[in-house]
Parts: structure tokens; sequence; C-alpha cells
């Protein structure tokens, strides 16, 4: 009896403190090329035109004061492959258009990195064979930190991992 009565009090409690799970914010992004789960286009591949889908975001946490975007592929032969690194997204940033120059500070603003294919920007799905997955990871972050081009996925994430206020994540398929 003592037990349930805790757990009701813990209940009460709960439901009073004002948190209400509908009403949180969470980030959420999107392709309008794809669908999340679904095949991403071959104009964004290697087999294509080999440039950056457009994406859109939408409920960013209050305190948000910039972004950072990864999008990498677990299911390459060697390990997980990083298709793109970029941060110093500016908070009012909310969408990217198709086809971000691979430049170190795009005129949309932020900061590109390094891929794994050794180059600045974007570089898009080119499995070897199989269906992959493409993750397209978006932080909330609580600070604009001030970082230089050409940070790797690994340099980026030990830096920002204390400033993640949010995640987001867009997950596409390719096969050739």
């Amino acid at each position: 009896m003592k037990r349930i009565s805790v757990v009701f009090l813990f209940i009460i409690c709960f439901i009073f403190s004002g948190f209400t799970y509908a009403d949180s914010k969470t980030l959420k992004l999107e392709s309008p090329a794809f669908q999340n789960g679904h095949r991403i286009p071959k104009k964004y591949t290697c087999d294509g035109e080999d440039i950056s889908p457009p994406l859109k975001w939408k409920g960013v946490p209050a305190g948000t004061k910039s972004f950072a975007l990864i999008c990498d592929d677990p299911d390459a032969p060697m390990g997980t492959w990083v298709h793109w690194v970029y941060y110093n997204i500016p908070k009012e940033v909310r969408s990217f258009p198709e086809n971000i120059l691979p430049e170190e500070n795009p005129a949309i603003g932020g900061t590109q990195g390094l891929n794994d294919f050794k180059k600045i920007g974007y570089g898009g799905p080119c499995p070897p064979w199989g269906t992959h997955r493409y993750f397209f990871k978006l932080y909330a972050l609580d600070d604009m930190l001030d970082l230089p081009a050409g940070l790797t996925k690994d340099q980026l994430l030990k830096v920002i991992s204390e400033h993640i206020i949010d995640k987001a994540v867009l997950m596409g398929i390719y096969s050739r």
C-alpha cells in the first residue's frame, strides 16, 4: 500500500509541476527532396550532380545560439563515412537551399568542415554496393562557437558535446 501511495504522489507531483510532454518543443529536420527513411534522389549523389539537398528545420528550442550539421553513413564498408560537416550556422537560419557550395564560408552563413572524401563541404552518397543509410543530424547549440574551417566530425563533436540543447535526425537511403 505504501508503494502505491508513493507512486501516486509522484504522479500527482509530476502532473502539477507544469511539465507537459505535448507542449515541449522538439527540433525537426526535413527535406523537400525526400522523406525520412526514403530514397535520396540521384541528383544529390555521386551518380548525379553531387550537390547538397535542400533542408529545413523547425521546433528550435529556446536558448539556441547556433546550429551544427553532420551527415554520415554508418553502413560504409570501413566504418562510418562522413559526407558533410557544417557548423557556426547562425541561429536565424532555418533552411538550406540545395547546392550549398563547397567553400569554407558559404554565403548563407556558417563554416564547413572536412568530409571523409578529404574535401570541404558536401560529398553525396556513393555506396560501393548495397543500400546504405545516410543520417543528417542537426544540433541546436547554446553558443555560437568561433571555430575555424576544416574541422572533422570527431573534432566538431568534441567541441560541441557540452553545448547541445537538442538534436534532430533525417535519414535517407541510397543504393546504386
